[in-house]
């Protein structure tokens, strides 16, 4: 299946990405112990991004690429359809979650967080975000489309 992320006309493409910003900027805002967050879509592609350090497209890559590995872990497991996958390191926390039908958010956390805080804050921005994306799914301008990969 092909899709292509699409504006919706009466918003544009530039909307969209400023609302996925303010989402991105809420979310740290709520959680203080977040260290950055990107939000891509399912190939790779940075949509939106909220990083004091660090590379977003390396972010994003690195997030497809987990996503494609763990849909399979939970499908092999006979757990269903993954909704999300949290990654704990030794100075901190990295978790990826669903973000509609189309996109990821991924947020970097510092090893202290609550991580219940964690989950809770970002599951509620996945959903916003993922409204957003999805609604931006619409027939654009030859010049505005993008390549979509479904998992």
């Amino acid at each position: 299946m092909r899709r292509v992320l699409r504006p919706r006309p009466e918003r544009g493409l530039p909307v969209v990405e400023a609302a996925l910003g303010e989402e991105l900027r809420r979310l740290r805002a709520r959680v203080p112990s977040l260290t950055g967050s990107v939000v891509a879509a399912r190939d790779g592609l940075v949509l939106a991004r909220d990083l004091a350090t660090g590379d977003a497209d390396a972010a994003a890559a690195l997030t497809a690429a987990a996503m494609g590995v763990a849909v399979r872990m939970s499908d092999d497991a006979g757990h269903g359809a993954l909704r999300e996958l949290l990654v704990r390191g030794e100075n901190g926390y990295v978790a990826c979650y669903l973000a509609g039908s189309a996109a990821v958010l991924t947020v970097l956390a510092q090893a202290r967080i609550n991580v219940g805080r964690l989950h809770l804050e970002s599951r509620v921005a996945s959903g916003r975000i993922g409204r957003l994306v999805d609604a931006a799914l619409r027939e654009p301008p030859a010049s505005l489309q993008l390549p979509y990969r479904q998992w």
